[in-house]
């Protein structure tokens, strides 16, 4: 088997599915792409079993195979090449690879493409289209609250509920939780199901910036996303997604209205004085005023910061770690955002001041105790 090819498209779409692959010591193969050329198109696939990424594009060839080329190897030498035609020779029968490029030549050995995991195909599958601007913002603004505990496997990926009026992400270690709508994205039928961690990271890295439209197709095991020449397949997290609805506060009368990257910026600074296993930032506030501190008992540290703000309901002193504030200030949009409190020790939401007609955001952070409250 020969074909020849661009060094520079080569390596643009091994980049694109390198995440897939696996450094598996129990199945050595896994650390390979496959290669598999009909017709003159080159399709080139990585999967660690659970998540698959396959893409194709046009190689010089006359004749048909499939070969499995290691991939760090490969991936490392056409990084160094200069933008030329480049030609793999493949013995057929040893699965030894020879690659000319240019006045180089260098030997690798591959192994059989026969051998290399069979890439799922969703069978009976229900299909919804996405813009890819829409499906990278909703992974961008959940991906940050998942869970990493691998006790709770559900909330280690993102909740999605597709429905008639609207499409729902949700996200949460149940410190914090996100939920992401869309009124602009829709399902024919109602269904839920949960994306893993990986897949969606390999996803957002992956798609275009453009309005290009995405076919998200699923059934009761696996989901399948298609866009431009770009296929992931991945298997959902066979689990129970907790009530989340249950837990986001419907009462809440205390609201405050403040500049978002004032309010950030403050919290950068003042949590490098709080305490380093907590990261507790103390929240006071009076009429039009919010008092920010922090302290560390331990080194003696302490921060005080005020700001102004817009405020209605109770004064109140409210205590969170600001680290999960930092995150979700990051990934909200808008030049101010408002915090909704009920009391000390219920969970405050975080959302955007103004709403866009399309798109509905809320973040839920839990508190934490502080010490005393005066």
């Amino acid at each position: 088997m020969r074909f020849i090819v661009s060094t520079s498209l080569l390596l643009k779409q091994l980049q694109a599915v390198n995440g897939a692959s696996s450094s598996s010591t129990v199945l050595p193969i896994l650390e390979n792409f496959l290669f598999e050329i009909k017709d003159g198109i080159l399709t080139i696939s990585a999967t660690d079993l659970q998540t698959s990424m396959t893409t194709n594009m046009l190689v010089e060839s006359k004749e048909d195979g499939k070969v499995a080329i290691p991939s760090k190897i490969l991936l490392e030498t056409l990084k160094t090449l200069p933008d030329q035609p480049i030609s793999f020779s493949i013995d057929d029968s040893t699965f030894s690879i020879e690659i000319s490029a240019g006045d180089g030549k260098y030997k690798l050995s591959g192994e059989n493409g026969e051998d290399f995991p069979k890439i799922p195909v969703v069978e009976n599958a229900s299909s919804v289209i996405m813009q890819a601007s829409v499906l990278s913002e909703a992974i961008s603004k959940t991906l940050f609250a998942v869970s990493n505990d691998e006790l709770r496997p559900a909330m280690t990926g993102v909740f999605c509920q597709l429905s008639p009026e609207h499409i729902t992400f949700v996200a949460t270690d149940a410190h914090k939780l996100v939920r992401y709508r869309r009124k602009d994205a829709k399902s024919d039928s109602a269904t839920t199901f949960i994306l893993p961690k990986k897949a969606l990271t390999l996803l957002k890295s992956s798609l275009p910036i453009d309005e290009t439209n995405v076919s998200v197709e699923y059934n009761s095991t696996s989901a399948f996303f298609r866009f431009g020449n770009i296929n992931l397949i991945c298997r959902l997290i066979d689990e129970r997604y907790p009530d989340y609805e249950a837990v986001i506060p419907q009462n809440n009368p205390n609201k405050l209205i403040i500049d978002r990257s004032l309010f950030l910026n403050c919290l950068r600074r003042v949590v490098i004085f709080a305490n380093k296993t907590t990261h507790q930032v103390r929240l006071k506030i009076a009429g039009s005023e919010l008092n920010i501190s922090s302290e560390d008992i331990d080194f003696a540290n302490e921060a005080h910061e005020r700001l102004t703000c817009q405020y209605e309901g109770e004064d109140m002193e409210i205590g969170f770690n600001a680290r999960f504030l930092i995150e979700m200030l990051n990934n909200l949009g808008g030049e101010e955002v408002l915090l909704e409190m009920s009391t000390p020790n219920r969970a405050g939401l975080l959302m955007p001041q103004t709403h866009d007609e399309q798109e509905e955001v809320l973040m839920l952070v839990m508190p934490v105790m502080l010490n005393s409250y005066t």
